[in-house]
């Protein structure tokens, strides 16, 4: 697995702000996906959706674009390559034909289990410093900055 180092050049900077720091992370976090993802023939946005796809079968491809983090058109393309692939199918919704719902075939599924053994172990790394009070209040701090963040109304994504 990558390191803060590898990912970013420098070791954790203490003192940094808190949001360059949360960067950091994130990038190490990325480089670790990357190679992950392309282990199975995925990139790791083509990942993140097929894992959004897994918690909220049938949802339209604009409402997988934003929950996958990309637009629409990137998300069109992105559904597109995913279903000649075989990991997703799109069905027309019975109550708006123009709808197409979007769920993950049983290849997808067993793509998504596969790279899921990864994320859990770069997960374990990631905390292995920190006791079970401590991952339960990181992740109760990291609930309440995307709170914190997101427009009203909003489903805690921005």
């Amino acid at each position: 697995m990558a390191g803060v180092e590898r990912a970013t050049g420098a070791a954790p900077a203490s003192g940094a702000r808190l949001t360059y720091l949360v960067k950091q992370l994130e990038l190490a976090i990325r480089a670790d996906m990357d190679v992950m993802a392309r282990a199975h023939g995925l990139t790791t946005l083509q990942y993140t959706a097929l894992t959004v796809l897994r918690r909220h079968p049938g949802m339209s491809g604009a409402q997988l674009a934003r929950r996958s983090f990309v637009s629409a058109q990137a998300g069109s393309e992105m559904i597109a390559t995913l279903e000649r692939k075989g990991l997703i199918s799109r069905e027309p919704d019975p109550g708006n034909r123009r709808i197409l719902r979007v769920s993950l075939t049983s290849e997808g599924d067993a793509v998504v289990d596969a790279c899921d053994g990864w994320m859990d172990k770069l997960e374990k790394q990631m905390v292995h410093d920190l006791g079970a009070p401590e991952r339960k209040a990181l992740r109760a701090a990291l609930d309440s900055c995307i709170r914190a963040l997101s427009p009203p109304g909003a489903d805690g994504r921005r």
